[in-house]
């Protein structure tokens, strides 16, 4: 598995080269992609052999509703109520049930549940040192009919998370690698 997650940027960099043109612009009216764009997530899948791994990154304004420090009651609620949903991957992914795939990982990362933000330094923290905070997490699965898996449906997590507009999935498959971007309105990706 590890020689398919370190293929994943090989195959991958063409796009990301794309988007390193716009990555010093984190002005989210611009619209690129490469830069912290609310209502905008992406979804990186990879399969190999029977271990099925996606890695969700989304501005935590898709998420929570807002990216400063939870300070209030109803943030904190919030916070604590989209992490449980997080933590639940058959929530947020649908796959195929003949692939017989069962979670055994899920892991959050985000400044907002008190992880270090590695994109920001250490010094003063001031109200634009969480402007832009992130969510991540690793979700892994085990699947007994690997070949079964043919597509990965997102609307429980569109329905979930509905200030989450637009998923970029790029994926990587013993059979092919491809990009899609995948919206309520069609939130399925077929492979």
């Amino acid at each position: 598995m590890r020689r398919l997650l370190l293929a994943l940027p090989f195959a991958l960099l063409p796009l990301a080269i794309a988007h390193a043109a716009d990555e010093h612009d984190h002005d989210h009216e611009h619209g690129s992609l490469g830069a912290h764009v609310h209502g905008v997530a992406r979804l990186d899948m990879a399969l190999d052999g029977h271990t099925l791994e996606l890695e969700l990154d989304s501005p935590a304004m898709n998420i929570v509703g807002f990216e400063h420090a939870a300070t209030t009651d109803a943030d904190k609620m919030k916070l604590a109520l989209a992490r449980e949903t997080l933590l639940k991957p058959h929530g947020l992914f649908s796959i195929p049930e003949g692939a017989g795939c069962s979670a055994v990982k899920a892991k959050l990362e985000s400044p907002l549940f008190g992880d270090k933000d590695d994109d920001h330094d250490d010094g003063d923290a001031d109200e634009h040192e969480h402007e832009h905070s992130e969510i991540h997490g690793h979700y892994q699965f085990t699947c007994t009919s690997p070949a079964v898996l043919n597509q990965l449906d997102l609307t429980q997590l569109f329905n979930s998370f509905p200030a989450t507009q637009t998923i970029q999935v790029q994926l990587v498959t013993p059979k092919r690698q491809m990009g899609a971007e995948v919206r309520p309105s069609n939130p399925v990706v077929k492979f």
